[in-house]
Order: C-alpha cells, then structure tokens, then sequence
C-alpha cells in the first residue's frame, strides 16, 4: 500500500516537470502502479492533492531557509545568498507551465505559493537585509524596502516570464545576475564573503 508522503512526492514531480494541468490523476496512478481510487482516499479531488503536493515543497524549502538561519545567523547577507541559491534548485526544475497552471486553474494552491512568496520577500529576507543594514553591512542610504520589491520579490515571475531564463542561461548565470550582482552593489566598502569575492 502506497503511502500518502510517496504520493506527495510523485505528485509534486510530475506536476512541477509537466504542469500540474497536463498530468491526470489517471497519470499518477499509472506512475505509481495504484488505482485512482486509492489516491481518493487520501485526497477528495485534484485541487486539494495539487495544494497539498505544493504545500509538502514549500515547507521543505521553509525547513531548508531556517536551517540556513540557524548556521549562519551571524551573517544575514550570507543568509540570504545562501536562502536564494537553495531556491534556485527548486526553481530549476519547475517548468513555467506549473506555476501559472496554478494561478489559472488552483486557486488554493495558487494562494499558497503567493502567501509564502510574500512572506519570503517582505518578511525573512526583508528582516534579513534590515539586520544587515544595522550591523553597517550594507549602506545607510540603501532603502531595503524598495530593493527588495525591486530585486527579490518573485524571482519566479523574473525568470519565467516568456521564456524559460533556466533554458537560456545556467543556474550559476542567473543566481549571479539576480542575486549577488544586485547585493555587491548594497553592501557597504568593509562587508565581504566568499560569494561576494568571486571575480565578477
């Protein structure tokens, strides 16, 4: 008997590599060599398997940005590198189908991802940026605020908009452009670390 974490886990890779849309319930059935109904018992339609797989990933990427915190509370510029390039590992393998899919067709799941998004940006990493403002790390006249709706509210939309940037450019590329490049430009002349001192 399959399990419901086993389920979440398939879900959640078909639907972010194919679209949540395009994949059946038929579909994770097959996959999971079980009958449709099985998948009935744990959830009592697709909507609430969609939310449910979304909410499985989200809040693996919520424990992964606490344990960052947690390693290196004392840096928050780190911490928000760090935050970003874990994110980008999820982001690479979403296919922009997925996430407007949401938007479009679950409205409960959609709601999830935009509720963590804004809580992501205005909140941890916003915070993060203020402490970093505080200990002198970044310059007085930096409006954090404004550069965080500028450069780290919904990345997603950035890098999916028309195109798909991750089949354009590398990972490496895109996490320099939107993440490291817009940083080194706030820090102030004594912040460091080693993101920061690669050769750009």
């Amino acid at each position: 008997m399959i399990t419901k974490a086993e389920l979440l886990k398939c879900a959640i890779t078909k639907f972010t590599q194919c679209g949540s849309k395009h994949v059946t319930l038929d579909d994770l059935a097959s996959t999971l060599g079980i009958s449709k109904k099985t998948i009935y018992t744990f959830f009592k339609n697709k909507e609430d398997l969609v939310s449910a797989s979304l909410e499985s990933l989200l809040n693996e990427y919520k424990t992964d940005i606490n344990r960052i915190v947690n390693s290196n509370g004392k840096d928050p510029i780190l911490c928000v590198i760090l935050i970003y390039q874990r994110g980008f590992e999820y982001l690479k393998y979403f296919k922009p189908s997925f996430l407007f899919g949401l938007e479009k067709y679950y409205p409960k799941a959609s709601l999830l991802f935009d509720n963590f998004s804004e809580e992501l940006a205005h909140k941890t990493i916003q915070d993060l940026l203020i402490e970093a403002q505080l200990k002198g790390d970044i310059r007085p006249e930096i409006n954090i605020e404004l550069i965080v709706k500028i450069y780290f509210f919904r990345i997603d939309n950035l890098v999916f908009k028309e195109n798909n940037l991750f089949e354009i450019y590398t990972k490496d590329e895109l996490f320099k452009h939107l993440v490291l490049y817009n940083l080194k430009g706030i820090v102030s002349d004594i912040y460091t670390n080693k993101y920061l001192e690669l050769k750009f």
